[in-house]
């Protein structure tokens, strides 16, 4: 029994390597983008209904102005170097949301929600580029389908040990599947949200060059997070990279993204309309629905 499960976590891994488009990492996505896509547009639908659209056509069309501009880029970008597939059964949709949050998301397949909240911390076009860069990139890299292949391969490796310490007494079989689950989460799932993180931003940063976005303005805007922010946990028990890391890795991209922001169209950076008037109203429901769907693309 244990060699058979041996064997097929082994198949399952090699099956589903695949590389993520420009920063050429090797990802372990066991799931069909077709299923993965399809379970997204559903859950991105059901929040929508779930949520309070904004009705500040100026926020709206600018959010959605930067999300067309990224994603044209993008796709014009990967086209040229043969590797559209990594945005094949796409169907791309920005929203915003009517809530006071700080926060913006994205589901597989290309759908994204920003909150009203997080727009007075872009302050300008060029500062929600940053966010939209960033989000896009999730969806491009498959983050959200490789989070879900690590969570069964995480589940997977639970099996696979309970099998090996069936004959062990109970108390035993119980205190090694605890330090299992400890390890394994803190050793293997945290590193691996932080490491996507780290990629979109990467990215992110590339994304909105290519747009034609001054890449300066990805460190900048999360030095306003960092100002906004307080009582993170300890990078090591987070699932984000600290706005210290954040900002200094972006810094070290900077080079790399002005090769990108010289070779593109430059788009306007024009101020956000009325940030005085962001929705207050927030509903517990709306709040936890959107909650477990940032789990799912982010």
């Amino acid at each position: 029994m244990k060699k058979l499960l041996s064997l097929f976590l082994l198949l399952l891994i090699v099956i589903a390597c695949k590389k993520v488009p420009l920063t050429d990492r090797r990802q372990f996505n066991a799931i069909p983008n077709s299923q993965l896509n399809a379970s997204s547009f559903s859950s991105y639908n059901q929040v929508l209904k779930e949520s309070k659209l904004s009705s500040n056509a100026a926020q709206t069309a600018m959010v959605k102005k930067v999300g067309n501009r990224i994603k044209n880029a993008v796709e014009e970008y990967l086209k040229e170097n043969d590797l559209s597939s990594a945005t094949e059964g796409f169907e791309w949709e920005f929203n915003l949301i009517a809530e006071n949050i700080v926060n913006a998301w994205c589901m597989p397949g290309g759908k994204v929600a920003f909150y009203e909240g997080i727009l007075p911390v872009c302050e300008n076009e060029a500062g929600i580029a940053v966010v939209m860069g960033h989000e896009v990139a999730h969806a491009v890299a498959k983050h959200g389908g490789e989070r879900m292949s690590q969570a069964l391969a995480q589940q997977g490796g639970g099996v696979l040990l309970s099998v090996l310490m069936r004959e062990q007494p109970e108390k035993a079989q119980a205190l090694a599947m605890t330090a299992y689950t400890g390890v394994s989460t803190v050793g293997a799932m945290l590193p691996f949200s932080r490491l996507h993180e780290s990629e979109a931003d990467e990215l992110g940063i590339k994304f909105m060059a290519l747009a034609g976005y001054n890449p300066e303005e990805a460190p900048e805007f999360w030095k306003r997070m960092k100002a906004k922010s307080a009582g993170a946990p300890p990078e090591f028990l987070s699932t984000h990279p600290s706005s210290d890391t954040r900002i200094n890795d972006l810094k070290k991209l900077l080079p790399e993204a002005k090769k990108y922001y010289a070779r593109s169209r430059k788009a306007g950076n024009d101020p956000i309309p009325n940030l005085d008037n962001v929705s207050t109203s927030s509903t517990n429901k709306t709040n936890t629905k959107t909650q477990m769907k940032m789990k799912i693309g982010n």
